[in-house]
């Protein structure tokens, strides 16, 4: 038996639903095929790429060597089947991106990247960066744009833009008056901050490492919208991006604050990408108008 293209379709199908019925769905094929064909692969080859767990099918260690390998030859071919057919590239993309990067950074990019692929279809995804980088590696997105570093070595990080944290208030706040915050304010007022899971979030708990098990955590939100909301109502202080702060801080209904020497809150944002992968034009034309900014 061959190995054929269907087979490898079949097999990362599976790979990224966890379970023949939506690899079935996803591929337009009936689900007794899908199952057909992934047991005459592992049988040819007397192998198991999957383990059974539960209702799931999770990639084992050899599975997750043949899905690195099986993305790049699909690429390829879908490349060469472009070139052989005299088509363009027409780029479509699948990006993730934090929410502040999402909602603040992702979509200055599109006008741009359209005018290079005007056909290409675009899906944003947005999620807390960890999130995002789990949906790179189970091949879900094409381009990761994160809020901090990853450990995993199957990513290629791309330091990309640098930001900062602003700690702030509203206009009508005390601290507005004097636009700084002592460290025993710090451990006084009320914070509204991200949710845990957050790359802002587990930035600013690196930060303030030596005093956040003393400081009074109120309200935790997945927006940043909500936050600013808060804040601005009086319930309490609050830690965002500068990116997402600035028209706020620009009309004034937001006040940043200073803090106590020897706290810093800059940062920067990456750009991750799967080793070893294969990346169309278009992948690479994003990442170039990202280096650019």
């Amino acid at each position: 038996m061959k190995l054929t293209l269907k087979q490898l379709q079949v097999f990362l199908a599976v790979a990224q639903h966890k379970n023949t019925a939506m690899a079935a769905q996803a591929l337009h094929l009936s689900q007794s095929a899908v199952s057909a064909s992934l047991n005459t692969l592992e049988q040819h080859y007397q192998v198991q790429l999957f383990d059974r767990v539960g209702k799931r099918l999770e990639l084992n260690t050899l599975g997750q060597a043949v899905r690195v390998h099986a993305e790049q030859l699909l690429g390829q071919a879908e490349a060469l089947e472009s070139d052989l057919a005299g088509y363009k590239d027409l780029g479509h993309l699948r990006i993730g991106a934090s929410y502040t990067i999402a909602n603040h950074m992702a979509i200055n990019y599109f006008s741009d990247y359209l005018a290079q692929f005007p056909e290409a279809k675009i899906d944003l995804i947005s999620a807390n960066s960890p999130d995002i980088v789990t949906k790179l590696l189970n091949y879900e997105i094409d381009i990761a744009m994160i809020e901090a570093r990853s450990p995993h070595s199957d990513l290629v990080l791309e330091p990309w833009v640098e930001d900062e944290l602003v700690v702030f208030c509203s206009a009508n706040h005390p601290l507005a008056q004097t636009g700084r915050l002592s460290e025993t304010a710090i451990l006084k007022e009320r914070w509204i901050l991200r949710e845990p899971d957050s790359g802002a979030r587990q930035f600013f708990n690196r930060s303030f490492a030596h005093l956040i098990n003393e400081m009074p955590i109120y309200l935790q939100f997945r927006h940043n919208e909500q936050i600013k909301k808060a804040v601005e109502s009086g319930l309490g202080i609050g830690c965002l991006s500068e990116k997402v702060l600035g028209p706020n801080l620009e009309s004034g209904n937001l006040v940043p604050l200073s803090l106590p020497t020897g706290i810093n809150l800059k940062r920067r944002f990456y750009l991750a990408t799967l080793k070893d992968r294969y990346q169309s034009s278009g992948a690479n034309y994003w990442l170039r108008l990202c280096a650019a900014a």
